[in-house]
């Protein structure tokens, strides 16, 4: 039987079974302007933070590689070494009402007592704006963006693309390989890598 691709890809897109990818933002690039309220229902914005260097974090608690890094410590361990430099890290939740993932401000901070994370705040993006906007398709998904605006490392939070907490712990941490580059006054060595993880429940 001959198949008309042509017309089973349409019949695809009318029925919304596939769907465009997000837009992604480039390297050297501004990043995207946002604000959104965080779980204590202050409105944060990226403007807030000009002149100093911001990670933004994507995480869904319900993903098993998101609790691999914090079941280890090791995304904790990121944080406060971010936080003694000055670098403010900021937590996000794009997961849909309804999905899996998905937390009330009090539920996430809730959460982040429990696990004792320390992101300067957790942003709460329920229509998924802001994760749209940076192209954010996993959790985690990290991206850092220098004192000027730019966005200097999207991708990867390390180099071992597993749910394995000892591997959270030993792996190489791109994201505080980073903000090393940054500190020293030199380009990122590694901008870019490949983001692994559970999708983004959008």
């Amino acid at each position: 039987m001959r198949i008309d691709y042509t017309t089973a890809i349409l019949a695809f897109a009318a029925a919304g079974l596939i769907r465009p990818a997000h837009a992604a933002v480039s390297i050297g690039q501004p990043a995207p302007a946002f604000s959104a309220e965080d779980t204590n229902g202050k409105t944060r914005s990226l403007a807030d933070f000009h002149g100093r260097t911001v990670v933004l974090e994507w995480s869904n608690p319900g993903c098993p590689f998101v609790q691999a890094h914090y079941k280890s410590g090791a995304m904790q361990k990121a944080q406060a070494a971010a936080a003694a430099e000055g670098v403010v890290w900021l937590t996000l939740n794009s997961g849909a009402p309804g999905k899996q993932g998905h937390l009330s401000a009090a539920q996430a901070n809730d959460w982040l007592r429990s696990v004792k994370a320390t992101p300067a705040a957790y942003l709460i993006d329920t229509g998924g704006t802001i994760g749209k906007s940076f192209g954010a398709t996993t959790t985690p998904h990290m991206f850092v963006v220098n004192g000027e605006g730019v966005l200097v490392y999207a991708g990867a939070i390390d180099d071992r693309p597993t749910a394995d907490e000892n591997d959270a712990l030993t792996a190489k941490n791109y994201v505080l390989a980073a903000l090393a580059d940054l500190k020293a006054g030199r380009p990122v060595a590694t901008p870019t890598s490949k983001p692994y993880g559970c999708s983004v429940k959008y």
